[in-house]
């Protein structure tokens, strides 16, 4: 191999069973037992299952009645989503401080990018020291696999656990994805896989034996994006963490109030038009900040950190926390301002551990609406008691 080949070295990690983990290192009573993670009653749903559990056909998102039905001697424990964050943070700050370049994928999930390591001291050694240096600091189990890119590394971690690893060398990507089923491929949903299969494409192999020009009659510009995928070729880049990443939305007023109520409102509105667009994104946030400019222009802000979520209620409780804090009584106030930072991927889209079945499919309904009609069309009572004037009075 020449030496003008540019090789990348990208691990991608993933903590086993996240919750269960983390359960059973608050209670030792859990380990090696058929463990589930989920809400408290029999209408809550699975919110993480341990793999004793899962040969009875247990998954994450199945109503718990299902679940144990399918698994009755289970243990079930109340989620606790204060832990899964702190140790998620545990774990961000050992790899950030470990690795030249670090992506947060999930609360659970890292990619690195260790392209030069290579040279000097061997990804591979790298990688093992950095999974111990996980399980000594953290008390937590991780598997990894180290592959040219993030594609063939993440598919290649599900083969790595639990608690192993897995290296993909450089030349084989497409021969390691050739036998594996289209429904390891990320990007290959229910409803492209059930359309591939009808087709007679079942393997990764037979779907990158398809020419990109039927791909792309079939499914536009992710069909020629899984065409490239197929041949395990993947060019997307490691996208560095910064907690300072952020969405953020503000108010400034016709009128300076001290309407506490008007003002609750505006603040409510503007947490549920920023929780909608975390979930349309899938991502979380981990971090609440309040903004207020009052009539003399001076502004102040407090922020709270806070466990990953995506959850309109949770957010509007720590939100009124926040203002109730930093509000001056009888001041009038100019501008209001709400940002969510610390923002990761995830799909834990609703607080899987307070939510019952009905209650997600209300939050699936009402996204439903919001991206059909508007983010307008449903938002809670109180946050309609402001005036479209912005005045801060009542019409």
């Amino acid at each position: 191999m020449g030496d003008d080949v540019y090789i990348r070295f990208v691990a991608h990690l993933d903590l086993d069973t996240f919750f269960v983990s983390v359960e059973r290192l608050k209670n030792s009573a859990f380990y090696n037992i058929p463990l589930i993670v989920g809400g408290a009653g029999d209408r809550s749903v699975v919110a993480a299952c341990s793999y004793e559990t899962r040969k009875f056909g247990v998954h994450s998102a199945m109503p718990m009645k299902l679940a144990l039905r399918l698994c009755p001697q289970a243990t079930v424990v109340r989620g606790d989503s204060d832990s899964y964050s702190y140790y998620s943070r545990i774990v961000t700050d050992i790899i950030k401080d470990t690795v030249p370049v670090m992506e947060k994928a999930s609360i659970d999930e890292f990619y690195v990018d260790l392209t030069g390591i290579d040279r000097y001291y061997g990804c591979s050694q790298f990688m093992r020291e950095l999974k111990d240096k996980i399980r000594v600091e953290s008390g937590l189990p991780i598997s990894y696999a180290l592959a040219s890119n993030k594609l063939v590394s993440k598919v290649a971690t599900e083969d790595a656990k639990p608690d192993g690893n897995k290296e993909i060398a450089f030349g084989y990507e497409k021969s390691y994805l050739a036998p594996l089923s289209i429904n390891r491929m990320p990007g290959i949903g229910e409803k492209t896989s059930i359309l591939l299969k009808k087709m007679g494409v079942k393997t990764i192999q037979k779907l990158s034996e398809i020419p990109v020009p039927m791909m792309r009659n079939l499914l536009g510009k992710n069909g020629v994006d899984l065409s490239r995928k197929s041949n395990g070729i993947d060019t997307s880049p490691i996208i560095p963490y910064s907690e300072q990443k952020s969405i953020s939305t503000e108010e400034t007023f016709m009128e300076d109030t001290i309407n506490i109520h008007f003002l609750n409102s505006e603040i409510i509105r503007m947490v549920e038009k920023l929780a909608f667009q975390l979930r349309q994104h899938k991502k979380l946030t981990g971090c609440i900040t309040i903004k207020l400019r009052y009539s003399n222009f001076d502004t102040v802000s407090k922020q709270m950190v806070i466990s990953y979520t995506s959850s309109d209620a949770v957010l509007i409780r720590k939100a009124k926390e926040l203002f109730e804090k930093l509000y001056e009584k009888r001041l009038l106030v100019r501008l209001v301002g709400v940002r969510l930072s610390h923002l990761v991927e995830g799909a834990l889209q609703i607080n899987l551990f307070e939510d019952t079945e009905e209650s997600v499919r209300l939050y699936q309904a009402m996204d439903a609406m919001r991206n059909r009609f508007g983010i307008e069309v449903v938002k809670r009572a109180i946050s309609t008691l402001a005036p479209t004037d912005k005045r801060g009075k009542k019409s």
